[in-house]
């Protein structure tokens, strides 16, 4: 009987203490933080969310865009005792592949051998009509027409005791189909990068008369 009542005694102790644990972890939280505030005011409807997804403040400014400035002409270098001035490796052919291939090939090769490339620039392509007369006529027709592509790299300050090294060089590796002309830069090589405007031309030789 004793050990009966015993263990009645324990588990009437034991559900006090559970409601006394519970009724004063209850007022710990309604002081803490109401119990209304948790189940209905919600902190984050109150925020603004306008700004959400913006990300452009957070880029750097954009600088505007600035007019290319006209290509002038630069002062051409005269040549000394030991080095040359400015000289142009001309590359022409009707093969636009070829030639632009063995363009690369010589500022790659000039740059391989410390010789200074100035720049590489294109030339306006050329173009040739062909013309056939009938056997058994005088009326001519077009045949076809041809196409010359040139590419120019322009080199400065190469030893003269290079000059014979890299010519051999270019010579040996010219392909079929492409001629390969070296000279001296002149202003006038600097005018043939432009196309001419015969129209305009003629208006400022009207303004200037």
């Amino acid at each position: 009987m004793n050990s009966l009542l015993n263990k009645v005694f324990l588990l009437q102790n034991t559900r006090a203490l559970v409601c006394a644990a519970s009724s004063v972890q209850s007022q710990v939280l309604t002081t803490q933080m109401p119990l209304g505030v948790l189940l209905t005011n919600r902190q984050y409807r109150s925020m603004p969310t306008h700004g959400i997804g913006r990300y452009r403040h957070l880029l750097p400014k954009a600088l505007p865009k600035k007019k290319k400035d006209k290509i002038q002409a630069k002062q051409i270098k005269a040549p000394t005792a030991t080095e040359f001035g400015v000289l142009n490796v001309c590359v022409s052919g009707y093969d636009l592949t070829l030639v632009e291939h063995y363009s690369q090939y010589i500022h790659n090769l000039c740059s391989h051998l410390d010789i200074k490339v100035d720049e590489c620039y294109a030339l306006p392509t050329k173009s040739t009509e062909v013309m056939v007369m009938q056997e058994q006529g005088t009326k001519m027709y077009l045949d076809g027409v041809l196409k010359t592509h040139e590419r120019v790299v322009q080199i400065s300050e190469m030893k003269a005791t290079l000059f014979p090294i890299l010519a051999e060089v270019l010579l040996k590796n010219q392909p079929e189909g492409v001629q390969l002309c070296i000279k001296q830069h002149t202003e006038a090589d600097f005018q043939a990068r432009f196309k001419t405007r015969p129209e305009l031309q003629g208006l400022i030789a009207k303004i200037n008369n």
